[in-house]
């Protein structure tokens, strides 16, 4: 029975490493507890564009309800980027039409004091674009929840289509468009979308669980 114990820690440690392999954090930039997961990497990625891009004003479709408690499961998007924006003279608009979200959202919001940098928005996020009169450096679409029913999915892949279109007019040639859960069945949120916006100048620049865009002349 000697040889128990060296099997039981070795199983141990083995959990506790494999555990820290999957964690995928914004360290230093957010505490490294937060486990961002699939969105890590284009989370990562956008922050390093809006820096080069010296980007103020960002847009989010569909708000953080969970806020930080979200960030594996849902990104937490509204306070990373609303923690960029405090950081660097920006703000973020973000926009949903569940009251319940709004209110979850702008409660994370006080509570990371981020109240000068971040706004959340209760409209119909289409709406709200079409009326949006300032030119937007960063698009982040991640509205109208996906699912296994093929008419949700295709309603889902629809209305991210006409949220682009709603505010395309007021993108420039350095604006970022970043598409959330777009590595699920039958092509995810951004489906229509990107067709449509590669056959109007934009180009993919990763393509992983999100799928982040600019324009094809737009030197990185």
């Amino acid at each position: 029975m000697d040889y128990v114990w060296p099997v039981l820690l070795l199983g141990v440690a083995g959990f506790f490493i494999g555990k820290f392999v999957k964690h995928k954090s914004l360290y230093p930039f957010m505490p490294f507890r937060y486990d961002f997961r699939k969105r890590r990497d284009t989370f990562r990625r956008c922050l390093d564009l809006l820096d080069k891009t010296n980007a103020r004003t960002i847009i989010e479709t569909g708000t953080s309800r969970e806020g930080l408690h979200g960030a594996k499961s849902n990104g937490a998007a509204t306070i990373v980027f609303g923690k960029w924006a405090q950081l660097n003279q920006a703000f973020v608009h973000s926009v949903d039409i569940s009251e319940r979200s709004v209110e979850a959202s702008q409660k994370e919001v006080v509570a990371q004091g981020l109240v000068e940098s971040v706004k959340i928005h209760l409209s119909d996020s289409i709406q709200f674009l079409e009326s949006f009169a300032e030119k937007v450096d960063f698009l982040y679409l991640d509205s109208y929840d996906y699912s296994n029913d093929v008419e949700v999915q295709l309603k889902s892949q629809t209305h991210h289509l006409k949220e682009f279109k709603a505010i395309e007019h007021q993108l420039h040639e350095k604006s970022i468009v970043l598409i959330d859960d777009c590595d699920l069945p039958n092509g995810g949120k951004g489906k229509l979308v990107v067709e449509y916006m590669l056959k109007k100048g934009w180009k993919i620049l990763m393509q992983e669980y999100q799928i982040l865009l600019v324009r094809q002349d737009m030197v990185i």
